[in-house]
């Protein structure tokens, strides 16, 4: 029964408490609500006053603003009216400058009729003078200006005379002072070496057991050496040297460098000697462009052709007169440009033409002409403009001198050779008879080559074996000595030597 009462008695007091927490959450959910919108009406009224507050300062600005704009609207139309007042004055000055322009324009036209009225009355009045001054003279005017002209002439002829003799004489006298200046300052601002060249060259050799290997058994050796690089090999008592002696530069070259590697290499045999004359035959062609490019640089003359600066250089084993043509050459650029420079000339066109006025040296054993008209052929080939060939081709007056440059790059040509210890006449008249000793043998047909030795007094002819038999080689032998004695001047005797030589080579594989 308790138990009963206490569970019916709980049971009311939970559904008493739930009817409470209802009413509770109802109670605070209406409070809730009611200051929800409060807030809102106040946040609604804080809204209003701000727009408000708004409107109230955009209506005093806009007012601002209108303001500004009328007091700025009332300066310019201030600023309008002066600059139209300005407008109207400047218009009213020029309309009076213009019209005093116009006074003074119809003032000066007066007085010019003025003048050409009082001119024509003088010329007139001048005219009727003459006439009757050649009334009472019985000459015109003309006669009588010649008149006057003859007698005063004659009256002063002897001081006339001596005074145009005497400007003339001051005037060349100032003219070869003056070339002489020019002359003589190229002349001293080049200072280069003047030796002559020589036709022997010598190789050091470290023992005399190197020697006996050269001159090999029998001299087969040095034979080979001699007729693979076409020299003269001299082998006498002199310690630690040999002596290579021709007139050809190039070959004397040739074989300095084969010997130099033969010695280095110490296989020393006739078919390594060929193997390494093949080989300094290439290493001088190096030495021939490097030549030619260094010329070019030296002298500041560009735009050459590759090709043009090999044949260049091959004036570095040429020679005339004993000197370098070559470093006559350069010499010869540098005077010209010196000149041109001095005279107001065209400098490069100078220094270009007297580079290669000598160019067609490195050609003339080969091709027919004088070294002149070589020269300009090549020059030709290689498309060079024609003031370069027209300043090179009168340096010894074979062409005309067509230009400043051409007389310039003459001089200059002169001035090097005429240097003292330049050149050596007799030198090159011996080396002008060896390359005729060689060309007169060169010229039979068969003879593979040829080398003029000794000085001179001998030459050594190489036939071609499958063209030239034994008999024709003698025949060949005793021709070539006739045509030199009809042909050529020289002391003593020439021996002749034809060589008909058979070599067969096989491989073995």
């Amino acid at each position: 029964m308790n138990l009963t009462k206490i569970v019916l008695l709980a049971g009311f007091s939970g559904l008493g408490g739930i009817v409470i927490g209802y009413f509770l959450h109802q109670l605070i959910t209406l409070r809730q609500k009611s200051s929800a919108e409060l807030k809102i009406k106040q946040l609604l009224l804080d809204a209003k006053d701000k727009t408000q507050k708004a409107i109230e300062e955009a209506a005093k600005k806009a007012e601002k603003i209108l303001e500004d704009a009328k007091q700025e609207e009332k300066t310019a139309v201030l600023q309008a009216r002066k600059l139209e007042e300005r407008s109207l004055q400047k218009e009213e000055n020029l309309e009076k400058q213009r019209t005093e322009l116009e006074k003074e324009k119809h003032d000066f036209q007066e007085k010019i009729e003025r003048l050409k009225k009082k001119k024509e009355e003088i010329e007139a009045m001048e005219e009727r003078k003459k006439n009757e001054l050649e009334k009472l003279a019985g000459l015109t005017e003309e006669e009588a200006k010649n008149e006057l002209l003859k007698i005063i002439e004659k009256r002063h002829e002897d001081d006339l005379l001596s005074r145009i003799q005497k400007l003339e004489m001051t005037g060349r006298e100032e003219f070869e002072k003056r070339a002489r200046e020019i002359l003589v300052t190229a002349i001293q601002r080049l200072a280069s070496p003047t030796s002559s060249e020589i036709t022997t060259t010598t190789v050091s050799i470290p023992s005399d057991d190197i020697k006996g290997k050269i001159i090999g058994k029998e001299g087969r050796n040095i034979r080979a050496l001699e007729r693979a690089a076409g020299v003269e090999i001299i082998v006498d008592d002199t310690p630690g040297s040999i002596v290579v002696s021709s007139f050809d530069p190039v070959r004397r070259h040739i074989a300095k460098i084969a010997l130099e590697n033969l010695i280095l290499d110490g296989r020393i045999q006739p078919a390594r000697i060929e193997e390494m004359v093949e080989k300094a035959k290439i290493e001088v062609e190096k030495l021939i462009k490097q030549k030619g490019e260094a010329a070019a640089y030296e002298t500041g003359v560009i735009d050459l052709d590759p090709r043009l600066l090999s044949v260049l250089g091959r004036l570095y084993f040429r020679t005339s007169y004993g000197q370098n043509v070559l470093q006559h050459s350069i010499e010869v650029a540098h005077l010209a440009g010196m000149l041109a420079a001095e005279l107001g000339a065209d400098v490069s066109v100078a220094k270009k033409a007297s580079l290669l006025h000598d160019i067609g040296k490195a050609m003339d054993h080969e091709i027919q002409g004088s070294h002149v008209e070589i020269g300009k052929r090549i020059l030709q080939k290689f498309n060079t403009d024609e003031k370069i060939l027209q300043a090179m081709q009168a340096h010894h007056e074979e062409y005309p001198f067509e230009t400043v440059e051409s007389v310039i790059v003459q001089a200059a040509d002169a001035i090097s050779g005429a240097r003292p210890g330049a050149r050596r006449d007799t030198l090159e008249n011996y080396l002008k008879r060896l390359e005729d000793l060689e060309n007169i043998a060169n010229s039979f047909e068969g003879v593979e080559k040829s080398f003029a030795i000794q000085a001179g007094r001998e030459i050594r002819i190489f036939v071609t074996p499958e063209k030239i038999s034994d008999l024709e080689a003698q025949k060949m032998a005793r021709d070539i000595a006739d045509r030199i004695e009809q042909e050529l001047k020289y002391p003593g005797e020439i021996k002749v030597h034809v060589i008909r030589e058979n070599r067969i080579v096989e491989y073995a594989r």
